[in-house]
């Protein structure tokens, strides 16, 4: 059966959901050792999460472009989640969604979250059909997120390396089993309704 084109599709535990960013380690590393942000970390710009670990891989190189050596997975509250959820615009105008170009550009104004719907990305890091969710944060939501939706941080640089190994290797079948086991996320049709036709 086909995917749908729009569908979120994450690690996920019964309070928390699994999203993914990409730092230089004076962020990264010091994230993962403190279980937040440290200082450095700006609340006041907007912060991207990706709850699609090859897409992260796809922007980031598999940890290894500059900025981005050091691949986070956080893990944050599905309350936080849910909150930035209905409170996002999408980053681009949809007719047939938005009443006008207008009305979207002040939606897209007030929102403290964003929403881009990105093709996911096979092992090879080609575009696949279906899309993945991005879910940008900014002013209350990268103060909530940074300050009360995380759970956990971990470095997952590793496990980014070891599977771009087998990748590379031409072992399609072990980097499979190696990525996170991301599924369909229950989330009522209310709260993302807004977010795609």
């Amino acid at each position: 059966m086909a995917e749908p084109k729009h569908q979120i599709r994450a690690l996920h535990t019964d309070s928390t959901v699994t999203v993914y960013q990409a730092y230089a380690p004076e962020i990264g590393l010091p994230a993962t050792l403190e279980g937040r942000f440290p200082a450095v970390w700006q609340r006041d710009r907007m912060t991207w999460i990706k709850p699609s670990f090859l897409w992260m891989m796809y922007r980031c190189g598999w940890g290894t472009k500059e900025g981005q050596e050091t691949v986070l997975a956080v893990e944050i509250t599905r309350e936080g989640f849910a909150w930035a959820l209905e409170r996002a615009c999408l980053s681009d105008y949809e007719p047939g969604l938005h009443a006008d170009r207008a009305t979207w550009k002040r939606q897209l104004k007030r929102s403290p979250a964003r929403v881009q719907w990105d093709p996911e990305r096979d092992l090879h890091l080609q575009p696949l059909p279906h899309r993945s969710l991005q879910l940008g944060l900014t002013g209350e939501a990268a103060r909530l997120y940074a300050d009360e939706w995380i759970v956990a941080i971990t470095d997952v640089t590793p496990l980014a390396h070891t599977i771009h190994a087998r990748v590379r290797d031409g072992d399609l079948v072990m980097a499979g089993k190696l990525l996170p086991h991301e599924r369909s996320y229950p989330v009522n049709d209310g709260i993302v309704a807004h977010l795609h036709q």
